[in-house]
């Protein structure tokens, strides 16, 4: 199996980076072969051009990162999206690779009849999101309405097709002990050692 990760972090000694490093330890426990994207490392560049709308309008990019990016994931059995929530959404790199590397002719195309997408990453068999963010559950739920699952989860992966799509949300990082946090970890290093 081949799992992708697409890793959106730029502090090394972040929360985000040890859920990296658990995630990663028990992919290979499982005999996964992981292919990391660091998005932050590789310096990528969210900012869609023109020549990045041209390429999606004809289904064919021509940024060489872009098309790196791509033939990666074509080939991925499971795609782990790592990042923190940010003003209660993703961080700029990560919306910049939804934009610009998930495109039309790559991940999905259009329905032949006029109505709906179909999915294209044929290998994939799951899609999971792990996030963190300093607010509480309840709150982030209740008055922001959830925007991960409703933008991520439902908006892009489910209307792209794609069925196999599991959110794993750790809340109120800075204000739970360290215990805890550690807990997170291993609890995280032993999914994925299952998966």
């Amino acid at each position: 199996m081949k799992t992708v990760v697409v890793f959106n972090h730029p502090y090394e000694g972040s929360y985000c980076n040890a859920i990296l490093e658990s995630v990663i330890k028990g992919l290979y426990k499982a005999k996964h072969e992981v292919d990391l994207i660091h998005l932050d490392r590789d310096e990528f560049n969210p900012r869609m051009t023109a020549e990045d709308l041209k390429a999606f309008v004809a289904h064919q990019q021509t940024d060489p990162k872009l098309i790196d990016y791509s033939e990666r994931l074509k080939t991925a059995d499971h795609l782990i999206f790592i990042f923190p929530i940010w003003w209660d959404i993703m961080p700029a790199a990560t919306k910049g690779f939804i934009d610009r590397v998930l495109s039309p002719g790559v991940v999905y195309d259009h329905h032949p009849r006029g109505f709906g997408l179909i999915p294209l990453l044929n290998n994939l068999k799951s899609i999971t999101l792990i996030t963190t963010m300093n607010k509480p559950r309840i709150l982030y739920a209740l008055l922001i309405g959830n925007l991960i699952r409703k933008v991520m989860v439902i908006s892009i992966f489910k209307t792209m097709g794609y069925k196999n799509v599991k959110w794993i949300s750790f809340t109120s990082v800075k204000r739970v002990k360290r215990e805890k946090r550690q807990k997170w970890l291993k609890s995280l290093e032993i999914r994925f050692s299952n998966f």
